[in-house]
């Protein structure tokens, strides 16, 4: 199935600093209307629900989605479209809230370790570990109930942050070495937008369970999200494990945009299904015959 998007505009080039201001959230590229993204969509999605059948029967890779975002910027709507067609047999959705007394004990790896894909199923992480150099860096405080290297318990966490990319890194390499194809989304929502869709969550009644406190003392944290971002992304993306920062303005153009990408990099896997062994065809072609004759 061809793909009608250029993934390269979206993609962070390993080794290259990251300027958000470089990324258009309201960009759309070439697909000019919702009909034209919903049908870009829809084709997607058949073409993932392809995929996850070849993946699952193959048993060769595991895939691992992640997506990372302020508030508001499509998260959930897009795991829920985009995964509209899979087997839900197939497919693990964590999300990663604040850490367990048992999980700060621990290094913060551990928790994503415990729940990476099995070989044949997608799991997907709606926010993340990357959450360890996000909203931990923008409340360094904390960090007091988490287990921290002795040199970085006095105040200079400049060091802690590039320890922890470090580690991302090479957690990544360990987990892509062993068979999981590592696919991550930064949606990139405009401060615009995001009030924009705060304000509608406020306004309607069935949106008010959406809504907390919270995130409006968040949303005053943002030019520090920003360059907690701009940061992840320029020291985490890697040659297999890249980056996609997603506009995230437009709704119908994030889900198209992800659907395409997932759907891509799967293809690329040139997955095939089992052939059956000897045996395995002698017993297939038993079972045959004995069905046939009842």
């Amino acid at each position: 199935m061809p793909h009608r998007l250029d993934h390269a505009p979206f993609l962070v080039p390993p080794g290259r600093r990251v300027q958000l201001a470089d990324y258009d959230p309201g960009e759309t590229a070439g697909l000019a209307s919702k009909k034209a993204a919903k049908d870009a969509l829809l084709e997607d999605v058949s073409t993932l629900a392809e995929m996850q059948q070849l993946l699952w029967a193959s048993a060769e890779y595991g895939v691992l989605i992640i997506f990372q975002a302020l508030d508001a910027a499509g998260k959930d709507s897009a795991i829920r479209h985009v995964m509209s067609g899979v087997n839900p047999q197939g497919v693990d959705v964590y999300s990663f809230k604040a850490p367990t007394d048992e999980e700060r004990l621990r290094h913060f790896l551990w928790r994503p370790a415990k729940v990476m894909p099995p070989r044949g199923r997608i799991s997907i992480f709606n926010r993340s570990y990357y959450e360890e150099v996000l909203v931990v860096r923008v409340h360094p405080e904390w960090l007091e109930n988490q287990w921290v290297p002795r040199e970085f318990r006095d105040g200079d966490l400049k060091g802690l942050w590039q320890q922890r990319f470090d580690e991302i890194n090479a957690f990544e390499r360990l987990m892509i070495e062993n068979g999981v194809v590592i696919i991550k989304f930064f949606l990139n929502v405009s401060r615009k937008e995001q009030r924009k869709r705060f304000l509608d969550r406020l306004d309607n009644p069935e949106k008010h369970w959406k809504f907390s406190a919270s995130d409006i003392e968040e949303r005053s944290h943002w030019d520090e999200y920003m360059r907690a971002y701009e940061d992840m992304l320029s020291h985490t993306s890697t040659l297999r494990a890249p980056w996609y920062v997603i506009p995230a303005d437009h709704k119908w153009f994030t889900r198209a945009c992800v659907a395409d990408i997932i759907a891509s990099r799967i293809e690329e896997l040139d997955l095939s299904f089992p052939s059956p062994s000897e045996t395995e065809r002698l017993a297939l072609d038993a079972a045959r015959e004995r069905l046939k004759s009842e």
